[in-house]
């Protein structure tokens, strides 16, 4: 099959348009037509990966964290960046990146994160702003469930766990069609009244194609009048980190020793200890240490993350303990979760997981 299927399988269970300003998931080497019969999946694209790539005769890299965020100016071979890229070109195997929109979905690396500490109840700490779109358009009152079927089966009308919605209000629309026009009702050359619904749904704008698509194949009328409008509201259920709670509160020593053993951690960087039970647990893959203020605001009794910076360990004021778990550890299972996530889809199709230890932080014990 092609690079491209797996993209497509990828990116329509996080989509591009989720990832945040600063991100540069998708393709980054390679050709999304090109043929594929293995995939590696990595945390990290670092040589080691790409070699071991090599070594199994595989043709595309599936990494979180892209080898490229910026843009490179020179390809010498002088930095580990421009070696994998240069290797990676050299020996035909494409690199593909999922990397914040797979942060941002709710189905992500968040809930792996609370699959493996046995969290339930879960929210998304910081719902995600900007990604929402309404569609206005009319439509004569015998099409109108017609037209609805054909927008909510393309991807519009989910708010929140209800799909389906609309909002619908009957009026009178005028037109007075050209000589050249092929109306769908009406006369030529005179106004015309027609009693239309004015139909309303939200999409999210990785849809925004294929419900215009949706809309042209199933509307009556020659010429569609819609609008397609911006919306500040946020997704609740796509965003930044995640909360949940415990099924039975632990005390701050147990809870640590938890969490040491469910995310496979060395150690744990933490707060002092508050001296109450933890049941509500606030969590973000990754550098989520600017979330704090959110936890704090939900009141959760811990925030699990990593790399947090001393001072910012200030900012916990015993409101509640910070856990800090490390990058690495807090994202390695990850790659158990696109693994999965390929293979559900192509049961026959060749997915290895990486060998090789990625994390670039080592610990003396």
């Amino acid at each position: 099959m092609k690079i491209q299927e797996v993209i497509a399988v990828l990116e329509n269970w996080a989509p591009k348009s989720y990832q945040e300003s600063y991100d540069n998931s998708g393709l980054i080497v390679g050709d999304a037509q090109s043929e594929v019969s293995k995939c590696l999946v990595s945390l990290d694209c670092i040589e080691a990966v790409v070699d071991e790539a090599i070594e199994n005769g595989v043709e595309l890299i599936v990494s979180h964290h892209p080898i490229v965020f910026s843009g490179l100016k020179s390809l010498t071979g002088e930095t580990y960046v421009e070696r994998v890229i240069i290797k990676a070109i050299q020996n035909n195997i494409a690199i593909y990146a999922i990397h914040t929109n797979l942060d941002n979905v709710n189905t992500g690396v968040n809930f792996k994160i609370a699959e493996m500490l046995l969290l339930k109840d879960l929210k998304v700490l910081s719902p995600k702003a900007g990604l929402l779109k309404k569609l206005v358009t009319f439509v004569p009152v015998e099409n109108l469930e017609e037209v609805k079927s054909a927008l909510f089966m393309a991807g519009a009308g989910h708010i929140g766990n209800y799909s389906e919605s609309s909002f619908q209000v009957k009026g009178e629309g005028n037109f007075k069609p050209s000589a050249n026009a092929n109306p769908y009702l009406g006369e030529l050359g005179r106004r015309n009244i027609a009693i239309e619904n004015r139909l309303e749904v939200v999409l999210t704008s990785d849809k925004v194609s294929c419900v215009l698509s949706a809309l042209r194949e199933s509307h009556p009328y020659e010429d569609i009048a819609y609008d397609l409008y911006p919306l500040d509201n946020a997704i609740q259920t796509i965003g930044t980190g995640m909360i949940g709670e415990l099924e039975t509160p632990l005390s701050e020593d147990d809870f640590l020793a938890h969490v040491k053993t469910g995310l496979k951690a060395d150690c744990i960087r933490h707060t002092a200890l508050t001296g109450r039970k933890v049941k509500k647990v606030a969590f973000c893959g990754g550098s989520g240490s600017f979330l704090l203020g959110r936890a704090i605001g939900q009141k959760a009794d811990a925030f699990i993350t990593g790399d947090f910076k001393y001072h910012e360990f200030f900012d916990a004021d015993g409101k509640l303990m910070i856990l800090d778990v490390g990058h690495f550890e807090s994202e390695q299972f990850t790659i158990d979760l696109i693994a999965e996530k390929i293979q559900e889809n192509f049961p026959i199709f060749a997915v290895l997981k990486t060998g090789k230890d990625t994390n670039p932080i080592s610990y003396y014990k």
